[in-house]
């Protein structure tokens, strides 16, 4: 596989290219993508107010489910 830093036309060890250079180039590392974290924590700072509200209502909704399930599963007592 080719190296994608080198073009493909000059062999690694042509008469044009010095050790130096071809090791300051392959040194020098790839920046990856942005993980999915800092791209939610990105658009949630450019969208506050829409992000807090969905927030709030997925924490009320789920709040409200787990409530109502207890409610549900309550064990009877015989009185």
């Amino acid at each position: 596989m080719a190296d994608p830093q080198m073009p493909e036309s000059s062999p690694p060890d042509a008469p044009g290219t010095t050790p130096a250079t071809a090791t300051t180039t392959a040194a020098a590392p790839a920046v990856p993508p942005p993980s999915f974290v800092k791209l939610a924590m990105r658009n949630m700072v450019r969208k506050g107010r829409q992000s807090l509200l969905h927030f709030g209502l997925t924490a009320v909704g789920l709040s409200s489910l787990l409530l109502l399930l207890a409610w549900f599963g309550r064990p009877t007592l015989p009185q």
